[in-house]
Order: C-alpha cells, then sequence, then structure tokens
C-alpha cells in the first residue's frame, strides 16, 4: 500500500476539507448495539496530502479492545468476524486505554497538520461513529479528536463513483485488490477503507476539481 510522509510542510489537507483531517475509522464490536455491545477493535487511518494535494492512506493505528464489564457478546457477531474476546494473545487494553492509544497519536497529527478536527471516515459511517462515540461517553474522555456527528461515508461515495456500495466490490470496482480471507479485520477493512477514499478523492480532484 502507497503511503507519504507525513511531515510534509505545506498542509494542504487542512484546506481540501474544512479544515477537517479524515481519518478512516474501522471497528470489530460483538453486536450492533453501541450501548450494550463491545468495543471489540479499532482501526484508523489518517489521511495524509503530498504538495501536489495527492491524498493517501497515513500510518495505522491499531488496538484490541477489552469488553467493558456488562457488555453483551452476541455469538453471531463473534462468529462473524472471528474474534475470541477472551482470548490471551488479543493483548487487548481496557476501553480507556485503547481509546487514548487512538486518540493520541491522532490529535498530534491534527495540529501538525494545522486542522481544526478530525473527522471520521468510515464505510457505513454512522456505525463505526456510533461506537466510538458510545466508548468515549463511557470512558467520560473529554477531549476526544473526531468531530461529534459529521462523518463521511464511502458506502455512499462508492456508490456514486462506482455503483457499488459493498466494501468488497466497491474496492474491486476501484481496481484496488481485495482478499477476501483477510477482511473483517479492523486493519484489513481501515486500510482498504483508506484506498478507496483516496482513490475516489483524487480522481475527483485530477478529473472535475473542487
Amino acid at each position: 500500500m502507497s503511503t507519504i510522509n507525513q511531515d510534509t510542510p505545506i498542509q494542504l489537507i487542512a484546506h481540501r476539507f474544512r479544515g477537517f483531517l479524515p481519518v478512516i475509522v474501522d471497528v470489530e464490536t460483538s453486536g450492533f448495539d453501541p450501548n450494550k455491545n463491545a468495543l471489540l477493535e479499532v482501526a484508523a487511518v489518517p489521511i495524509v496530502a503530498d504538495q501536489e494535494g495527492y491524498m493517501a492512506p497515513g500510518a495505522t493505528i491499531a488496538c484490541h479492545v477489552e469488553p467493558f464489564e456488562g457488555s453483551v457478546l452476541d455469538p453471531k457477531a463473534l462468529q462473524f468476524n472471528g474474534i475470541d474476546p477472551h482470548h490471551p494473545f488479543r493483548m487487548a487494553k481496557p476501553e480507556p486505554a485503547a481509546l487514548e492509544h487512538i486518540f493520541k497519536p491522532i490529535r498530534t497529527l491534527v495540529k501538525s497538520k494545522q486542522c481544526s478536527r478530525a473527522i471520521l471516515v468510515g464505510h457505513n459511517a454512522f456505525f463505526d461513529l456510533g461506537f466510538i462515540r458510545a466508548a468515549v461517553e463511557r470512558c467520560n474522555i473529554k477531549n476526544q479528536p473526531f468531530h461529534s456527528f459529521s462523518s463521511f461515508d464511502t458506502a455512499t461515495l462508492a456508490g456514486l463513483a462506482y455503483g457499488q456500495t459493498v466494501l468488497a466490490r466497491a474496492v474491486m470496482a476501484a481496481n484496488i485488490e481485495w482478499e477476501a480471507e483477510k477482511a473483517h479485520s479492523a486493519i484489513y477493512d481501515a486500510e482498504k477503507t483508506a484506498e478507496l477514499f483516496c482513490k475516489i478523492v483524487n480522481t475527483w480532484d485530477k478529473h472535475i476539481g473542487i
């Protein structure tokens, strides 16, 4: 996967999205209810720009998360994503520490890229943002870096650009490599979503402009 230097001196990324730093986020969970089901994996991929404004994925930030006390672990969800929440080699962090592990480098990037806030980018972004917001509230975090309700949805963007809304189909329609056996890992899905987002934005900027 192509990445570019995150220390580019000209911070065009700050101007492209009205002062927001796009950060692709993918979560794996133990169900669909962010207030009852556990957050189990989080991966975040900040988007950076070179001196010509070309967008590319930055370095991936990821963490396994311990289920919060009293959370509901739906066996069907765990079968779907293949996660054993209690596996001793997951090296999972408690939810507050896991969120800080993700948020701290994002805060640093927001500042260094001269942005006002991060904005979550996700494939069906309402799902990922809902789980992040619920975890932030449980952990009483006051300085989380993401815009509290705005987001970019690559399912919508891919539907416009390629006529596909399923992540795997959209990625392949964009001529990006997809390995089905790696899907439903937060890291893999976040990195592929980041490639998809950059492909759509770069194609738009090159052929249509802003």
